[in-house]
């Protein structure tokens, strides 16, 4: 990580929408859990339509199950520059659609700045672009996760998972 961006503190005067490229990519915290399998369970019999947003009575629910193409030990996706391509549901989080990020843990960065929480004290940016507070503080889905050519997607109810959820500071 470029070490004159983490010393200009970018975040903290920059807004999502008006960061370059570079300040963009570096408020990913690398943590994988975007590379997760979730799904809404909803009190409705009604057929599943495409959302942007919870809807009452639906609920979202993680899976410890990821994309094939994350890389488990670095939280880095193996084909990230064609990921949409290779993997057409997988969202491409943009300055236009981050206000729809619902499905993104509490513990997203971009959510957490969306939501004007801050970078938690566990980002990168905050710890000389070093991941190891993340996995300290257990955010990262490294040792929790399978991926999802190794795994029956019917049985995906075996692999829920409350974790995703945790969030601190």
């Amino acid at each position: 990580m470029n070490k004159s961006l983490i010393e200009s503190q970018f975040w903290l005067s920059t807004s999502l929408e008006n960061m370059n490229n570079e300040q963009w990519e570096a408020i990913c915290d690398g943590c994988g859990k975007c590379c997760l399998n979730s799904f809404i369970d909803s009190d409705s019999e009604d057929d599943f339509e495409p959302t942007d947003s919870l809807r009452e009575g639906e609920e979202l629910i993680y899976t410890n199950i990821v994309c094939q193409y994350l890389d488990t030990q670095s939280c880095y996706c193996t084909e990230y520059e064609k990921r949409t391509q290779f993997v057409p549901s997988c969202v491409q989080l943009t300055k236009e659609n981050v206000k729809d990020i619902f499905f993104m843990p509490q513990s997203c960065s971009y959510r957490r700045l969306y939501e004007g929480r801050g970078l938690a004290s566990w980002h990168p940016l905050l710890n000389n672009g070093s991941k190891q507070a993340m996995h300290k503080a257990d955010i990262s889905v490294v040792g929790k996760v399978v991926k999802d050519n190794e795994v029956d997607l019917e049985d995906f109810e075996d692999y829920i998972s409350h974790w995703p959820q945790h969030d601190c500071d």
